[in-house]
C-alpha cells in the first residue's frame, strides 16, 4: 500500500442555509431519535466525510427559523443570533431529497428539545456542510472511539468500510438499553462502555475500555478516530498516543463540552 492511499483529503462545499420539513420521526433506542427531513432545498447537498457536520437551526413549533444569508465575506447572522448546533447528517438520500439527523435525547438543550417535540411537518434550519473531511478506507484497522454523540458518525463509517478491513468500535452509552446494531461490510468488533448511572463526560469508562480493545491493534496501519465531550477526547487521544498511534493517523474532536453549550472542536497538539 502506498502512503497516498492513506492520506485524507479535504473538500470544500458551496455554503446553503435550507428550510426542512419532517418527514418521519423513529425512536431507535429510548436515548436515540432519528428525525428525516425533506425538502426540494435539499438539491446539491453534498456530505462526503463520515464526521461531516451540519448547523442545524432549531425553533419552537410553529415558528420559522431565522437563517443566516450569505455575504461576500461568508455567512451574515441576524440579531438577535439564532441558536444554532452542530449535528453529522446519518444519511442522505439524493433522490428522495431525504436528510436523516440522529439526536441524542434526555439531556436537555434547544436540539434536543426540539427533536423531542418534532412530528411530521415540524420545520427546522439546516446549513451546510461547509466542506468534509474524507479518510481513505485503505487503512487495515479503523479505530473508532465516542460516547453516544458519536454514534451517528460511528455507524456511517462502519457502513462505507469494504469488505477485507477491520473496525475495533468502543462506543458509551447510558445502559444496555442504548446500544445500536450496525451494518458494515468490514470485520467489526464492537465494545460496549455502559456507565451504568455514572455522569456523563467523564473519561474513565472509555479510557478502560480503549485500553483493553487496543491491546491487538497493530498501529502502524492504523487510522483512529475519535469524537466524544472536549476533556474526554483530549484524554482518550493522550492515551491512545501513548499506546503507539500516530497523531498523522488520528483525529479527535470534541463534540460537547460539559457544563457548555454548542461546542465542536478539533483536538490537535
Amino acid at each position: 500500500m502506498t502512503d497516498a492511499l492513506r492520506i485524507p483529503r479535504r473538500v470544500r462545499h458551496e455554503l446553503k442555509f435550507r428550510t426542512l420539513t419532517v418527514a418521519a420521526v423513529q425512536d431507535l433506542t429510548p436515548a436515540y431519535r432519528r428525525i428525516v427531513l425533506e425538502s426540494a432545498d435539499l438539491d446539491g447537498f453534498v456530505s462526503l466525510g463520515f464526521d461531516d457536520h451540519v448547523k442545524i437551526f432549531p425553533v419552537a413549533e410553529g415558528q420559522t427559523p431565522v437563517l443566516p444569508t450569505l455575504g461576500p465575506d461568508g455567512p451574515v447572522f441576524p440579531e438577535p443570533r439564532p441558536v444554532a448546533r452542530d449535528y453529522t447528517p446519518r444519511a442522505y438520500d439524493a433522490a428522495a431529497r431525504r436528510l436523516t439527523l440522529d439526536f441524542v435525547v434526555g439531556h436537555g438543550g434547544p436540539a434536543t428539545e426540539w427533536a423531542m417535540a418534532a412530528k411530521v411537518g415540524s420545520v427546522l434550519g439546516v446549513g451546510g456542510p461547509r466542506g468534509s473531511f474524507v479518510v481513505p478506507t485503505a487503512f487495515a484497522d479503523h479505530v473508532l472511539i465516542g460516547d453516544e454523540t458519536a454514534l451517528p458518525a460511528i455507524a456511517r463509517r462502519l457502513e462505507e468500510l469494504p469488505a477485507g478491513v477491520r473496525a475495533h468500535v468502543v462506543a458509551e452509552v447510558a445502559d444496555a438499553d442504548s446500544t445500536l446494531a450496525f451494518d458494515s461490510a468490514a470485520q467489526v468488533a464492537v465494545t460496549w462502555a455502559v456507565r451504568d448511572g455514572a455522569s456523563r463526560g467523564r473519561a474513565e469508562t472509555l479510557l478502560a475500555a480503549v485500553d483493553t480493545t487496543l491491546a491487538g491493534v497493530d498501529p502502524k496501519d492504523a487510522y483512529v478516530w475519535i469524537a466524544a465531550e472536549s476533556a474526554v477526547a483530549k484524554a482518550l487521544r493522550t492515551r491512545v498516543l501513548g499506546l503507539g498511534f500516530s497523531a498523522k493517523s488520528m483525529k479527535a474532536a470534541g463534540y460537547w463540552r460539559l457544563g457548555g453549550a454548542g461546542a465542536h472542536e478539533v483536538i490537535e497538539d
